[in-house]
């Protein structure tokens, strides 16, 4: 991630937590993240992975892209890498009208990426663009090839898997409900 980009984060994340009212030991026990990792966050004295950041939205009941500021939503692949195995670009950030955001997710050969549920109401819709997939939800693993779609309710623990032998490319597309 960029430096401009962590700092982003930090600063998203320290209003986040002001907003709320929380300390970090209470956003600790939200987002499933360590008051340690939470701290040096904030700081910018470390990046928070994909997955973290995830956590750390769904323990606010936020957007992801809230975390990335109004200036570095887009083009996010070059920037936003875990690993070399994961990235996402926006696609669309969050509308407040259609509360919604897109994402364009680069999965690498083999690689499993796991979610902790998020709010209650919130649901994926996912559309295969490049490779094939499977997508867990309620228990069990899902096949989809290219052009294949699915929406299910995120509001439980979900996953995506990259299961051929090339590069797997999806669109997820994240409805929020209203408050």
């Amino acid at each position: 991630m960029s430096d401009l980009i962590t700092m982003t984060v930090a600063t998203q994340l320290k209003k986040a937590r002001s907003e709320k009212g929380w300390s970090l030991d209470v956003t600790s026990q939200h987002c499933g993240v360590s008051k340690a990792m939470l701290g040096q966050i904030e700081r910018g004295e470390s990046s928070p992975t994909i997955a973290r950041l995830w956590k750390i939205a769904t323990g606010f009941s936020l957007p992801l892209s809230d975390f990335l500021g109004q200036d570095h939503k887009q083009d996010l692949a070059n920037k936003f890498v875990e690993d070399e195995k994961i990235s996402i670009e926006t696609i669309f950030e969050y509308d407040q009208t259609t509360r919604m955001e897109m994402f364009n997710l680069y999965f690498a050969v083999a690689h499993e990426q796991r979610s902790e549920p998020h709010q209650t109401g919130v649901i994926e819709h996912i559309v295969v663009t490049l490779g094939s997939m499977e997508y867990f939800i309620d228990g069990e693993w899902k096949l989809l090839n290219v052009g294949d779609k699915a929406k299910f309710f995120a509001d439980q623990e979900h996953g995506y898997r990259n299961v051929g032998d090339t590069p797997l490319q999806f669109l997820n597309i994240i409805y929020y409900p209203s408050e």
